[in-house]
């Protein structure tokens, strides 16, 4: 070995700053000289250099990179995760037509389907009403009687009073607006129970309906009127029944590519094309066949274009407004939205207004059914049918989770499973016992699809 490399080195005096330490030696060796490496060079065995780092990416964002075979995983990641949508109500629809239809024929039929179609509205509106208040984890149990309030109420000023029609049919449901604004009230500024309050409404509004009709408890309505219409009348054009479906699987695609659009330009996953026309295909083959049926009977019923349209409207609210976000804010949470400034008061007073409107139409509906309002309007199993109708669609019990659509779609399951046994000439006992059990199902459906996402960390 050299006398360099055995022969101690001098240490070099401390620069400032130093801690002290020796430098290593900056010598240059000769090739096959043993030793340190030099400094700056790569040590024997270290491990390469790490490459530039890599900007983290939502893993969601990498399902659009596989196109619509990601995007099937990806809905079957939800379906595991608890998170599932429409998809139970469809799935049950689907079972029950198929069952009833192999039973009977005339399921199915052109006058059958006019029939449901008509059927579904007054309690439908009803349902409605009552997902904007499940939607803050409330419940109203007035909605029954508001509604037999507003068709009394038409029955006395137009029949007793002879107040005209339009103005008589407004006042009747700004009756219903002006019920759910004393539930809003009590509830939301005075602090009780939602529960409470609108089991009080209940009595009082049942009461004042009595109260008007008088000791002869029915009055008939015009069989020529606007409210006598709005279960009679049909479209008989029938540009007017393939129209609805054009504008309803129309107005779904363009809600559905801008709304991706809108997430593609916000850097959050979106559906893919194909699959907004795979839906949106499934939707028109289902329109479509409804429209020509209701144009073999008697054409498309002005009950359903008012149902449809109520219901487009407040999906509209709920998804693409600011007050629908605070309405689902709440049912989230009430102490965060408080905290984000929200006036909590306002939004929960604005809702029982909302269900109450709508309670009121739906009870103008029903009373055009019989053309007449009378003691039992908004009794029976009324009540239970509309908040089962909102629940069985798909509106959580637990509030911040629904769609105005959920309605729709379990009022439907509701009306078909009563015109199936009505053909199969079953009794009334077993509707209520079977409509029980599918509203029982909906719910441990809805409890366990929440406690599956808590366990997922999406709740």
């Amino acid at each position: 070995m050299s006398a360099e490399q055995t022969s101690p080195r001098k240490a070099s005096p401390a620069e400032p700053g130093d801690t002290g330490a020796v430098p290593l030696a900056k010598e240059p060796r000769t090739p096959g000289e043993s030793g340190p490496p030099a400094v700056g060079a790569p040590a024997v065995g270290a491990p390469a250099p790490a490459p530039d780092a890599i900007t983290a990416v939502d893993p969601r964002l990498l399902v659009r990179e596989q196109g619509f075979a990601g995007y099937a995983a990806e809905f079957a990641r939800r379906m595991r995760s608890g998170q599932l949508g429409s998809v139970p109500v469809i799935v049950g629809l689907i079972v029950i037509w198929t069952t009833f239809q192999s039973l009977n024929s005339a399921f199915l039929s052109a006058q059958n389907i006019s029939n449901i179609s008509v059927d579904i509205a007054g309690t439908g509106l009803i349902a409605v009403g009552v997902v904007f208040v499940l939607l803050l984890g409330e419940i109203d149990l007035s909605v029954g009687s508001v509604s037999g309030l507003a068709g009394a109420a038409f029955g006395v000023l137009n029949i007793t009073h002879g107040v005209p029609e339009w103005l008589a049919l407004i006042l009747a449901v700004l009756s219903g607006t002006a019920a759910g604004l004393v539930h809003g009230f009590f509830f939301a500024r005075i602090g009780v129970p939602a529960f409470v309050v609108t089991m009080a409404g209940l009595l009082v509004w049942n009461g004042l309906m009595l109260q008007i009709l008088g000791a002869n408890g029915t009055i008939n309505l015009d069989d020529s009127g606007l409210v006598a219409k709005l279960t009679t009348y049909y479209f008989s054009d029938i540009a007017a029944a393939y129209g609805l479906a054009a504008a309803v699987v129309a107005g779904y695609f363009l809600a559905a590519f801008l709304g991706a659009r809108r997430r593609d330009a916000a850097g959050v996953p979106s559906r893919p094309l194909s699959e907004l026309l795979l839906r949106t295909g499934l939707l028109a083959a289902v329109c479509f066949p409804v429209a020509h049926l209701l144009n073999q009977y008697k054409g498309l019923p002005l009950a359903l274009v008012i149902f449809v349209t109520v219901v487009a409207g407040t999906d509209v609210v709920l998804r693409r407004t600011a007050f629908g976000r605070r309405v689902f804010a709440l049912g989230g949470s009430i102490e965060a939205s408080r905290r984000a400034g929200i006036d909590v008061a306002g939004v929960r007073t604005a809702v029982f207004a909302i269900a109450g409107t709508l309670a009121a139409m739906g009870g103008l509906m029903l009373a055009s059914k019989i053309n007449a309002a009378n003691q039992g309007a908004g009794s029976g199993d009324l009540l239970m049918s509309s908040i089962a109708a909102a629940v069985i669609g798909g509106t959580s019990l637990f509030g911040g989770r629904g769609r105005t659509w959920s309605a729709l779609l379990g009022v439907l399951v509701i009306v078909s499973i009563q015109k199936g046994l009505q053909l199969e000439s079953i009794a009334e006992p077993v509707k209520y016992m079977i409509t029980g059990g599918v509203l029982l199902a909906a719910v441990v459906i809805d409890s366990v699809s929440r406690r599956t996402q808590k366990a997922a960390g999406r709740a």
